[in-house]
């Protein structure tokens, strides 16, 4: 298997509308060797030679998953893992079509290795989508089963904060990153999911909002939640540290988790020089 990936938003939510992270950081091993075994032997059944990505829906408190799709193609999902990964997706499936093998196939991104091999991400991708409702009048801004989202927008950070904020700059060139202060609060978008909605999830962690609390209305796992809330603890932080003593240990640690320049030079009310 070359990429396992994870969805940020529950089931109901289209894999195109929501947020991906690559590699899966909330699953048990267990979990993991469970669904990798299957979707190995789901293509075994099959016959599958070339390119295949599964998904799944699996239930986090009693290890029940399902397969929602098997897609023997490449899909947008396939080429996010290429991407993620450094692995050659479509050469390598266009090779075992011409009836080479993996270990004969030359792996052109290493240069060193074959294909016959797994790669290992010591770093944290985060896809967001890109969506232009705003140019359409009358159309909903909900976001659900079918797919609205027109693009997608890929971050590599070391953490999942890092390449988090990094996505939703490159998103919207307007944004900042995570901030607090783009949407107000709504209870009823984090229930009901708006292409906005990580900007209210913002908003609602700085008011005070628990992680349990923001769990039964998001259903969003709260391994992300811990993550966005480090986000917005640190916009504390720097809101309240005045520019004139910003330390290099301040600073450090703000990159560690994302922020921009802009971004400090925001919260700590000074400019970018």
């Amino acid at each position: 298997t070359v990429c396992n990936m994870e969805n940020v938003d529950p089931l109901g939510i289209h894999t195109g509308e929501s947020i991906v992270v690559a590699p899966s950081q909330t699953l048990s091993n267990k979990e993991y060797n469970m669904l990798r075994t299957t979707a190995i032997n789901v293509i075994k059944h099959f016959g599958i030679v070339g390119e295949c990505n599964i998904q799944y829906a699996l239930n986090p408190n009693t290890e029940e998953y399902y397969i929602i799709e098997v897609n023997a193609r490449l899909s947008r999902s396939s080429a996010l893992a290429s991407k993620a990964t450094g692995y050659p997706l479509a050469y390598v499936a266009a090779k075992l079509a011409l009836g080479i093998r993996l270990p004969d196939i030359h792996n052109c991104v290493t240069g060193k290795t074959t294909a016959c091999l797994e790669p290992s991400l010591d770093y944290c991708v985060v896809k967001i989508p890109r969506w232009d409702l705003g140019k359409f009048h009358r159309v909903s801004t909900k976001i659900g089963s079918s797919m609205k989202s027109v693009g997608e927008v890929m971050a590599i950070g070391r953490k999942f904060e890092e390449a988090f904020q990094k996505a939703l700059r490159m998103v919207d060139e307007n944004i900042n990153g995570f901030d607090p202060y783009v949407k107000t609060l709504n209870d009823e978008e984090l229930e009901k999911p708006t292409d906005k909605r990580m900007f209210v999830l913002a908003a609602s962690i700085k008011a005070g909002y628990t992680i349990d609390r923001l769990y039964e209305l998001t259903k969003i796992d709260r391994w992300f939640l811990h993550k966005m809330k480090n986000i917005i603890d640190y916009y504390v932080v720097l809101e309240n540290t005045d520019h004139t003593k910003l330390s290099h240990d301040v600073l450090l640690r703000a990159k560690r988790i994302g922020f921009s320049d802009k971004q400090i030079a925001a919260a700590v009310k000074s400019s970018e020089l």
